[in-house]
């Protein structure tokens, strides 16, 4: 007669091999990688590059699927449902912190997520129409307070990266009353902002470096203290917020894998490994500079620190600054 005692051990030396073996083997099928907004931008700019630098040094199909909406919390939801087996993955951006700043998700993107591998960081651009008075941060500021609630900041929908810059702009420079103007998409922000509709929008250096190189609008400042070495704007190179008196501000731009919490820890780091020397690629880094990004090559526990921070930041705000999407 078999004894329970002598069945459990049994079971157990059964399954943690099994366990290991089917770590060792992964991937053993396809990966699906959530770009949790539409094709095109900034998020599949560099998906995709490294879903092809992961099927080289890996050796299996790694397939992109856009599921844009909501703000990126639908496809972000999807892989909250996803087994950790490291089949599912998310590229995604600080739109996955300011989302979940300012609104109830239906994931808990503080502990539902780990992080596989920070890709990069970008800094914000301040820009202002062509007619607007400005033409640097420091001056915005002091045109802002001497019209209070006159001047009008538009970004790509409430809670996107573009409204949160301005909001803590705002916070930061002792409370400037703007008025926040929310469109749908990058595209209709920069249309307006050329068309002098609106005076001035935070958004990335990618989506505006051809309105910036033909003086369409103006660059007015970079949202952070790592300044590109190579700048959009013809002349000098333009103000950090510390040259403007704003030592206190800081926003930017990151992008990073993420995966359902509870990944393997030999699947995370794997993949963690295969990503970083995808980022320390020559032609991987030299792409993310024309765009005015810089690769991270940070460990998942370092990256999951920076992304967490991140959150908790832009929680804080949110909440002083009392935005909230219903």
């Amino acid at each position: 007669m078999l004894h329970r005692r002598h069945f459990l051990p049994t079971l157990a030396a059964l399954g943690l091999p099994a366990a290991a073996r089917a770590q060792a083997a992964w991937p053993e099928r396809p990966v699906r990688v959530i770009v949790p907004f539409p094709p095109g931008g900034s998020n599949d700019a560099l998906a995709r590059p490294l879903t092809d630098a992961l099927q080289r040094s890996l050796g299996q199909t790694f397939v992109i699927e856009n599921r844009g909406g909501a703000g990126s919390t639908i496809g972000t939801a999807e892989v909250a449902r996803a087994a950790p087996d490291g089949y599912t993955l998310l590229v995604t951006s600080s739109t996955f912190a300011t989302s979940a700043a300012i609104q109830t998700t239906p994931y808990d993107a503080a502990r539902d997520f780990e992080t596989v591998a920070l890709l990069a960081t970008a800094p914000l651009v301040m820009l202002g129409a062509p007619d607007w008075a400005p033409n640097t941060m420091a001056e915005a500021i002091a045109f802002i307070r001497a019209n209070p609630g006159k001047v009008d900041y538009g970004s790509a929908g409430p809670g996107s990266i573009g409204h949160m810059a301005g909001a803590l702009f705002a916070l930061r420079a002792g409370g400037l009353e703007m008025q926040h103007i929310p469109y749908r998409g990058t595209g209709p922000v920069l249309n307006d902002l050329v068309a002098g509709t609106i005076h001035l929008t935070f958004t990335t250096v990618t989506a505006a470096a051809g309105l910036i190189s033909s003086g369409r609008v103006k660059l007015l400042g970079w949202t952070s203290e790592n300044r590109p070495a190579v700048s959009p704007a013809p002349g000098p190179a333009r103000p950090t917020p510390r040259e403007s008196g704003l030592p206190s501000y800081e926003a930017g731009i990151w992008w990073a894998m993420l995966a359902r919490r509870g990944l393997p820890p030999a699947i995370r780091a794997r993949l963690n490994t295969a990503t970083n020397a995808a980022l320390a690629d020559p032609r991987f880094a030299a792409n993310m500079a024309s765009e005015g990004a810089a690769p991270a090559h940070l460990s998942p526990e370092a990256g999951d620190r920076f992304v967490q921070a991140d959150l908790t930041a832009w929680r804080e705000l949110a909440a002083a600054a009392h935005i909230r999407l219903e």
